[in-house]
């Protein structure tokens, strides 16, 4: 038996992973799981590949750090891989700036190199590369590979990769990275085999979670996307403001006398859907709730989405098809039915009860735009390129 593929994926306040075994061409996912609530309590969750419960706990006290998480769930890993550890580890990390254009195989020049590009992905990244640092030292023998969000965008024009500003800023890497690749990368392998014609056509893809995105493909490759230098920009998100007037920062400093780090925090962690309803950054919460606020951070969030495909229809110079996917994508059918209503002027027609039932196709057959909400699976697209990498 071949050994698995592990699978890493380290946030601000969990870490996330799964276990690939090769099978045949393919993957099969055997476990699946999550450390979460870092840094407060944190609780143990462990699933094998068909989403059964197998096991989970609260770690005991003392263990709240990231590296102290680590080291607990090394030996819980243990438990479902081979004694000589797994065949590979292969990472999420958010930022690869404009060196990384695929895929890297990690060695000490590469982490440093991920490091430098903390300041950029100031939430996300060092906790990415505290994990690869976790998993070189618990599993030496092991190579490690980086797989990256922003290597998918840097198909598109430079254009579309610019801000209006002196071109040493461009030249220097101030550029619209765009993030959520894996999940595209996914989501477009999926329509391939759905629909290979739409899949090579123009096509707008929204992973609406509690991170936020939207992207403009043709022949599956990236010409347009909402997040830019950060992923701050576009739509609001679960606590992040999404695309904001950068006269309102300096307001929030001159006239609220907020300083930089606190500007920082605000957008990214108290504003979106939960500072516009003041009530929950979970849109089954907002959906559930009859307050005004509630109903008023559902109906922004959607009208923000309208917004922003008619923008990436208008890089495309049409639509053929509209993709759903990420948490609130794949199963809010009230939030895909608000968008497609605002979309009708581009012939988009829901089916009202597939929409209703989360079925892969949820446009009408008379659509003039194929709506369809596909699952993602960013591990398994994590997996693949891993295995890639080291066979190459």
């Amino acid at each position: 038996m071949k050994k698995p593929v592990l699978v890493i994926n380290t946030g601000s306040s969990s870490i996330k992973f799964a276990v690939y075994e090769p099978d045949g061409g393919g993957f099969k996912l055997r476990h699946k799981g999550v450390v979460e609530e870092i840094g407060r309590e944190p609780f143990y969750t462990l699933r094998d590949g068909e989403g059964k419960e197998l096991s989970s706990c609260r770690l005991e006290d003392g263990t709240r750090t990231h590296d102290e998480c680590f080291g607990w769930l090394e030996g819980r890993l243990g438990e479902i891989l081979p004694e000589d550890g797994p065949s590979s580890v292969g990472h999420r990390v958010v930022h690869g700036g404009t060196g990384f254009t695929g895929p890297a195989l990690i060695d000490g020049g590469v982490v440093e190199r991920l490091s430098e590009l903390e300041p950029l992905a100031p939430l996300r990244q060092p906790y990415n590369v505290s994990g690869i640092r976790a998993m070189m030292k618990a599993y030496p023998g092991a190579p490690n590979v980086a797989c990256f969000d922003t290597s998918f965008h840097r198909t598109q024009p430079e254009l579309a990769q610019m801000f209006g500003l002196p071109m040493e800023y461009y030249e220097s890497g101030v550029v619209r990275y765009g993030f959520h690749g894996l999940s595209y990368e996914y989501v477009l392998s999926r329509l391939g085999e759905i629909s290979p014609e739409t899949a090579a056509g123009r096509v707008v893809t929204a992973h609406l979670g509690a991170g936020a995105s939207m992207c403009a493909t043709l022949g599956g490759k990236s010409v347009a996307t909402t997040m830019g230098f950060t992923a701050l920009d576009g739509l609001p998100m679960g606590t992040r403001s999404g695309g904001i007037d950068p006269g309102v920062i300096f307001y929030l400093q001159r006239e609220k006398g907020m300083t930089a780090d606190e500007v920082e925090g605000f957008l990214y962690k108290k504003s979106g859907l939960l500072g516009i309803s003041g009530l929950s950054s979970d849109m089954r919460d907002l959906e559930a709730s009859a307050a005004p606020g509630a109903r008023l951070a559902v109906d922004y969030f959607a009208y923000r989405i309208v917004r922003e495909t008619g923008s990436l229809a208008a890089a495309l110079g049409g639509l053929d098809a509209l993709v759903f996917t990420a948490g609130i994508g794949e199963n809010s059918a009230l939030v895909r039915e608000k968008v497609c209503a605002g979309l009708s002027w581009l012939g988009i027609e829901l089916d009202g009860e597939a929409n209703s039932r989360n079925d892969l196709v949820v446009s009408a057959g008379k659509s003039r735009v194929r709506v369809y909400a596909i699952p993602t699976d960013e591990e398994l697209v994590i997996a693949i390129e891993t295995t890639n990498m080291i066979s190459a």
